[in-house]
């Protein structure tokens, strides 16, 4: 039986957004952001990270520190009981045009086959206007957190792109209560 899942962006959602993250020092977790995954786990829904990365394609960073930062991240969040069910991500530059950036559908598509994943019962969770386009083009439901960009994309840039969040929430934690009574009241 397929899982229901949420999709989550990872600077700004599940980390400080700090622009290029181009040194493992400047990783840091968001408050709250470990519990916020483990309610979603412990309510039965995959956890999985989607993620442009394209720091890589502009030779800021090499590959290798993406893979350090991300077993940074899943370290931090064992620490405090959260896991993540996959993390995949872009590494190409935005003029590249690849189906695996997001907004496109390529790594949720990739997601979903390696991991059993009900798209049906999908959200997506993220600070910028692509997150909310990408569960747009999956028919998932999107919900913007005002931590990172979030703040300044819900007030000036979403209004202008004629996209609305299905939720919103202050943080991630926010986020995994709403998302939670949200399939509560639609069981």
């Amino acid at each position: 039986m397929k899982r229901p899942v949420v999709f989550l962006d990872r600077d700004g959602t599940i980390n400080e957004e700090v622009g290029y993250l181009n040194h493992l020092s400047r990783f840091r977790l968001l408050p709250r952001a470990a519990e916020g995954i483990r309610l979603l786990k412990e309510a039965g829904f995959a956890v999985v990270v989607i993620t442009n990365q394209s720091g890589i394609a502009r030779g800021f960073f090499p590959k290798t520190l993406v893979e350090e930062v991300h077993a940074l991240m899943q370290e931090l969040l064992a620490r405090e009981g959260a896991t993540l069910d996959g993390i995949y991500y872009c590494p190409h530059h935005p003029d590249e045009g690849c189906y695996c950036r997001k907004p496109r559908p390529g790594l949720v598509e990739r997601a979903a086959q390696e991991l059993g994943l009900d798209l049906c019962r999908a959200y997506v969770v993220g600070d910028r206007f692509t997150d909310l386009q990408l569960a747009k083009n999956i028919n998932a439901k999107g919900v913007l957190v005002l931590t990172g960009y979030g703040r300044g994309e819900h007030l000036y840039y979403l209004p202008r792109l004629g996209l609305k969040p299905d939720l919103v929430a202050e943080d991630l934690f926010e986020a995994a209560q709403k998302i939670i009574s949200h399939e509560n009241l639609n069981r």
